[in-house]
């Protein structure tokens, strides 16, 4: 573990003796509860990012959870990554606050014997930018510079340079770009 003892007293941290964390010198984690429950699970964030009263639990075997650099993400935000998954964000991403990212559905649902909904890898590419009380389910990819607008349910891939709006999220403009500066 490559973390601060002032990052710890802010935070609340519980890891299994096989897992790992790395943690940048210049990140910034701010009462987080950080949970790493199973085998060979890692979280890694990157440099110069931003946690702020955020949950992320990595439960299962083989898990991973990468955050590039320069992201923010903002208060009340919970990431699920269980069943040997990955959840990767990629640099410069901005995620506001309550925003749910789960890499599978919780239980498991079989039909005639054979389970029907396994959990799946999420990817977020890079300077993209997700609004308030967002859910992004397993399975997904949001491409490069995309935007998500505000109480959406992304179920599907969204492309790169795309907004998506709405509940499921469909998209709604193309070759965007967009700017955290007026």
């Amino acid at each position: 573990m490559s973390f601060t003892f002032i990052q710890r007293l802010r935070n609340k941290i519980k890891v299994d003796k096989t897992s790992t964390i790395s943690i940048a010198k210049s990140a910034k984690i701010v009462a987080c509860h950080i949970l790493l429950r199973g085998k060979n699970n890692h979280l890694i964030v990157d440099k110069n990012t931003r946690l702020r009263n955020m949950t992320i639990e990595i439960i299962g075997d083989n898990c991973s959870v990468k955050i590039g650099k320069n992201c923010m993400i903002g208060d009340a935000c919970y990431f699920s990554i269980k069943e040997g998954t990955r959840l990767i964000i990629g640099d410069d991403c901005g995620l506001s606050r309550n925003i749910k990212i789960m890499t599978s559905d919780g239980h498991p649902i079989f039909k005639d014997g054979k389970r029907i909904n396994k959990a799946k890898d999420i990817v977020l590419g890079s300077h993209i930018w997700i609004a308030d009380n967002v859910t992004v389910l397993k399975g997904c990819t949001i491409g490069d510079g995309s935007v998500v607008g505000i109480n959406s349910t992304v179920t599907k891939n969204v492309l790169a340079y795309s907004v998506c709006v709405g509940n499921p999220a469909k998209v709604v403009q193309n070759n965007i770009e967009w700017k955290d500066k007026f």
